[in-house]
Parts: C-alpha cells; sequence; structure tokens
C-alpha cells in the first residue's frame, strides 16, 4: 500500500510515462509493471489513495513566489488588514483602500434572447454572441468600512487610476484623514518609487504599499470582483456597451448597500507556515 501511494505521488512524465496525470486505473498498471502488486485493481488503488486525500489525477495552476522580499511585502498588507503599520495600531483618522483594475470586460451580445428558467428548466444562454467592444473597471474597497468606488473607462492607465484616486481622497473622511493606505498590485499605472513619488505629490496622506509580484489573491478588491463576476458578468449577455457599464455601476451601489467588511482570517503566522512549506520546493527546484 506505502508503495502505491508513493507511486501515486511521482510525475509520469519523469520516469518516461507518456502521461500529464495519473489514474487510479493507470497507477495499477504501473504497479503491475513495477512488481509492486501481482494484481490489483483500479478501485482499490482509489479507495488507498482516499484514506489520505491523494488525487493525482487532479491539478491546480499556481505561481510559485519569486519576489526575494515576498514575506516582507505581503506581511505589511496582512498588518494592514489587521489595523496595524511598523507594528503600531492605526488611528481612527487613518483607512486601509484596496485598489486595482478589471480591464477588458466584455460585451457580448447573444445571436438568440436568453430564456429564463422555468419547471424543470434552468435559463438557457446562446452559445454564440457578437462582440460589442470591451471597456475597464477600476475599483477600490475601503477595508474597514465596506465602502465601494469605482468608474467605467474606455482605457486603463495612469489618467484612468488617478481619477479613481481623486474620487476617493475627495470625499470624507478621506479628505481629512491623518493617512490613507492603498494597497495596490505592480501594474503598470501604478508601479514602483515613480508612482509613490507621484502619488504623494499629489496626495501626501496617501501611503501606496504595494503587494509582492504574483500576490492578487491578497488584494481585497478581488474578492469584491469575483462576486460581480459571479454576480453580473456570467453568463455575459449585454447588448450594448452603455448597458454593460451601467450595470455594473448599479450592482456597485447595490453591493454597498448591505456590504460587510471582508472576513480576513490568512495572518502573519500563516505567511509563515506557507513560506517554510514553499522553501524546500524552493531548494529542489
Amino acid at each position: 500500500m506505502i508503495q502505491v501511494k508513493a507511486l501515486a505521488c511521482e510525475l509520469p512524465f519523469e520516469n518516461d510515462i507518456p502521461l500529464s496525470r495519473f489514474s487510479s486505473i493507470e497507477i495499477a498498471k504501473e504497479a503491475m509493471c513495477r512488481g509492486i502488486a501481482a494484481q490489483i485493481s483500479g478501485s482499490t488503488v482509489w479507495r488507498w489513495l482516499h484514506e489520505d486525500a491523494i488525487k493525482p489525477w487532479q491539478y491546480r495552476s499556481w505561481i510559485f513566489p519569486r519576489d526575494p522580499q515576498f514575506e516582507q511585502k505581503a506581511g505589511r498588507v496582512l498588518d494592514l488588514y489587521h489595523g496595524i503599520w511598523q507594528g503600531k495600531a492605526l488611528g481612527k483618522d487613518e483607512y486601509v483602500i484596496c485598489a486595482d483594475e478589471k480591464t477588458s470586460i466584455q460585451a457580448r451580445r447573444r445571436k438568440h434572447k436568453t430564456l429564463p428558467c422555468d419547471t424543470k428548466r434552468c435559463m438557457r444562454v446562446e452559445h454564440e454572441y457578437e462582440r460589442l467592444g470591451a471597456l475597464n473597471y477600476l475599483a477600490a474597497w475601503d477595508v474597514q468600512h465596506a465602502k465601494i468606488f469605482g468608474h467605467i473607462e474606455s482605457k486603463s492607465g495612469i489618467i484612468a487610476f488617478d481619477r479613481l484616486v481623486t474620487d476617493v481622497m475627495e470625499k470624507e473622511p478621506y479628505v481629512s484623514s491623518k493617512r490613507v493606505f492603498w494597497i495596490v498590485d505592480n501594474g503598470s499605472s501604478h508601479r514602483g518609487q515613480t508612482a509613490i513619488k507621484r502619488v504623494q505629490t499629489k496626495w501626501p496622506k496617501i501611503v501606496l504599499v504595494h503587494l509582492p509580484v504574483h500576490a492578487s489573491w491578497l488584494n481585497q478588491i478581488e474578492i469584491y470582483f469575483s462576486i460581480l463576476q459571479r454576480k453580473v458578468l456570467t453568463p455575459n449577455d449585454f447588448s450594448s456597451l452603455d448597458i454593460l457599464a451601467n450595470t455594473i455601476i448599479e450592482f456597485q451601489k447595490r453591493y454597498e448597500q448591505t456590504a460587510k467588511p471582508f472576513e480576513w482570517k490568512f495572518t502573519k503566522d500563516d505567511l509563515v507556515k506557507l513560506m517554510n512549506k514553499l522553501i524546500p520546493l524552493a531548494c529542489a527546484a
């Protein structure tokens, strides 16, 4: 049994087996070829692997952290989510904003009218569609107070991002705040020291905090974007760009009426545990 489980945890191509991943039947065949078992079935292999939740037939895509300061940069963001900056608690007049762009949102007009659900029938959406163009949605999320700001742009970039920042910073309580921390990724419109200098020249109260590269999962605005994608943009059936833009903004207003801060449970301790798991993988690469 142990040898079969070990076999299941191998990558087939590393042993010159022309498979991308093992199935329980393929594992059974390989176990018999190697002499691990004289006779064994795929169902038996599946049952043994199920005991340890080993599923070599499944896979998920990921990006290995390559930023040498990944833990440090991610830790700063996680501290902010828990109301801490450089070891000190944030004041009542300090705020945390997550911001990003959801780019190239298409308007797809279906070639047949979408049919609503009925008795014993789910909603039906025509597979074929016409592309009517695309737009960009820039949004910012107040982490502590569950406020959402956003607008539609024909193009993303520095001008569009600065317009979003202006939308937020000209409103209360941010205009009267002591500091506003903006958590952003490394997109071209707000990347590096150049962006920090540009933003702080216009808005001295802002502290621009960059996520590590390939760490969008640490940006809370992505949670909101996933809700928007699920509730508004899937399935995509819009007869014009104007209707698409209006629907997104109306959903934003509707969502904020009942929004609550996201229950963020991933802490710096969890980050340390994750990095400790990844270090051996990095050394083996």
